[in-house]
């Protein structure tokens, strides 16, 4: 995971390629649903470079920020220019440097799919739930169990790296997706059930779980389509049309869930 994210190639992914940008959008309008209106105090557990954070404190929120990469820090820090609305440290999601109830809400958007174990994850949510004011949402990102799947058959042949096929059927059995080379992307996959179940168990009542893509991230012209109103518009309500379809969760490369802390 380190090693991947080292490269840096992070702070573009979600503007510089049509399925980030399309991750992106989607994932904004869903975090929009649920958020309180500014000025409230957001965590952004796991953040990155820093996308949402910055979105975020453009809408007014005041924006924790933290992230186990020093480099996405830094990033952030130079991206914010100094706004004083967001405060970035590296932090651990599993061991938040925070006081107990101290947020308005929390978006945890990448720690889940990089924590192998159950019980790291389980840990994460915890720490999560401390540091939440009662009533307040949790909105926790996970990579589709089938995703690499999708994306084998969307890419060309030629891109793909040799014995991925092979080793699927027992990705998709463990959800442990292993890097397929110096530096690739690894993590652990999610069923949408799984999901559910994880934050029930850390003590958090489930309100809503979405795919946020769809299969629309399948598509070989995403990028000529999103760059035309109209077919742009159509990819953006066919994602929002089959997002709760529950046999089509599993169909995109993200799943998004919506979470409370009783209170």
């Amino acid at each position: 995971m380190h090693a991947y994210y080292e490269r840096g190639g992070e702070q573009e992914r979600l503007a510089a390629r049509p399925v980030g940008q399309l991750e992106f959008e989607r994932t904004k309008e869903i975090v929009s649903r649920h958020l309180p209106p500014p000025p409230a105090v957001v965590a952004d557990i796991g953040g990155g470079p820093g996308a949402y954070a910055l979105w975020l404190a453009s809408l007014g929120y005041e924006v924790i920020h933290r992230d186990l990469m020093p480099l996405h820090v830094e990033q952030l820090r130079r991206a914010a220019g100094g706004n004083p609305l967001i405060h970035s440290m590296v932090g651990d999601a599993r061991s938040l440097d925070l006081p107990d109830a101290h947020v308005d809400a929390l978006l945890l958007l990448g720690p889940l799919y990089h924590l192998d174990r159950r019980q790291d994850r389980l840990r994460a949510l915890a720490s999560a739930y401390r540091v939440l004011r009662p009533g307040g949402p949790v909105l926790a990102a996970a990579i589709s169990r089938w995703a690499p799947r999708m994306e084998l058959l969307r890419q060309s042949a030629g891109r793909t790296f040799p014995g991925e096929e092979e080793l699927l059927p027992a990705i998709e059995r463990t959800g442990h997706l292993p890097p397929l080379g110096p530096g690739i992307f690894t993590g652990y996959l999610h069923r949408p059930a799984q999901l559910r179940s994880e934050l029930t168990a850390a003590g958090f009542r489930v309100t809503d779980l979405v795919s946020v893509e769809g299969p629309a991230f399948l598509l070989g012209d995403l990028a000529e389509r999103l760059a035309d109103d109209e077919c742009r518009r159509v990819v953006m309500e066919t994602a929002r049309a089959l997002e709760r379809v529950p046999e089509l969760l599993g169909a995109g490369s993200h799943l998004l869930a919506t979470a409370r802390k009783p209170g």
